[in-house]
């Protein structure tokens, strides 16, 4: 039996995993009947080896293969080079395809693979004899009934308000909103879940905080940039985490201007950022339109004497974090 598990959404396809082992056996003994092969490096002699041998004391054998599919994605290469890796993953896939009807009855495989498309020559070989599921990340009203079921199940449940407010804010990656809703429920104690519930415990309102910190720096807005710090602070952010934010949004925002000046659509951008968040995707495509690669580069320069100071030890974290956002706010470079 051939699975074929594909798509960005991990989360989902890691569910979907899960299902098959539990229809394969008692789950002891596929542990020890299981082989996870890196697909990138595979032979197809070497996958006929692991696939043809017989489950040990169990009716089945189960054999993961992560990576095969995308080896074959069209594209790559020049000229001859070009030429000849295309022929090398031609014969490569026909072989294994038809190994594929070979292996016994008694072995499952399951290949698994995020970035593939439609056209991959293995994906269209092994489509007729696979079961195939596929896993987009889920966004809008998909992300929101999948919010709404999860919620359920765990049996809580949420009001219309807040369960847009936490799609927003968490976004596709269904790792972190799974804890998320975990949270909520166990907050909520039995009472439906508000937006004052998830604004006070969703990881993400934070994410929040750390935007108005970086607009206030940006902006030279000394007495709201200190607040913003000193709150965060309170949170029980560390100091070097906040310049690591501090770092990793000016990053941000640097790729998506120049992705923006490109040309690039909104869904590239975003899936190029891997912000599968819409309200950190909304904030960093506003404040990419809004400040220029002049203070960007200030802002660069200053966290770099802000790391060094700290390494140093010529200032503490805390110190060192203050005197940067003062020294930007007095800035300009506008």
């Amino acid at each position: 039996m051939l699975f074929i598990l594909f798509g960005a959404d991990d989360f989902s396809l890691n569910e979907s995993l899960e299902e098959i082992k539990k229809g394969i056996g008692d789950r002891s003994m596929l542990d020890s009947n299981t082989t996870v092969l890196e697909g990138r490096q595979l032979t197809p002699s070497q996958l006929r080896e692991v696939c043809a041998t017989l489950p040990f004391l169990a009716p089945k054998r189960l054999v993961i293969v992560k990576g095969l599919l995308e080896r074959f994605e069209p594209g790559g290469g020049q000229g001859r080079q070009k030429k000849k890796a295309k022929n090398n993953r031609r014969n490569d896939y026909k072989e294994f395809t038809t190994l594929v009807d070979e292996f016994p009855d008694s072995t499952v495989l399951v290949l698994i693979d995020c970035g593939v498309k439609n056209k991959n020559p293995l994906l269209k070989e092994l489509m007729p004899r696979a079961k195939v599921r596929t896993f987009p990340l889920l966004r809008n009203e998909r992300l929101r009934q999948w919010i709404g079921k999860r919620i359920k199940q765990e049996d809580g449940t949420i009001s219309p308000q807040a369960l847009a407010l936490l799609s927003r804010l968490v976004g596709s990656n269904l790792w972190v909103m799974a804890g998320e809703i975990s949270k909520l429920v166990s907050y909520a104690l039995g009472r439906c879940i508000e937006e004052d519930d998830v604004r006070a415990i969703v990881g993400y309102s934070q994410q929040a905080n750390v935007f108005n910190m970086v607009d206030a720096v940006l902006e030279s807005r000394a007495g709201q940039a200190q607040q913003a710090i000193q709150q965060l602070l309170k949170m029980g952010m560390a100091p070097t985490y906040l310049l690591f934010m501090l770092a990793r949004q000016a990053r941000l925002l640097v790729q998506a201007k120049e992705l923006i000046k490109k040309g690039k659509s909104e869904f590239e951008i975003q899936n190029k950022l891997g912000l599968t968040s819409e309200f950190a995707w909304r904030k960093t495509a506003e404040q990419a339109s809004r400040y220029s690669f002049t203070q960007l580069k200030e802002l660069y320069h200053r966290l770099l004497a802000a790391d060094l100071s700290i390494k140093t030890g010529k200032y503490e974290a805390e110190l060192a974090l203050n005197i940067m956002a003062a020294e930007l706010c007095r800035q300009d470079v506008s």
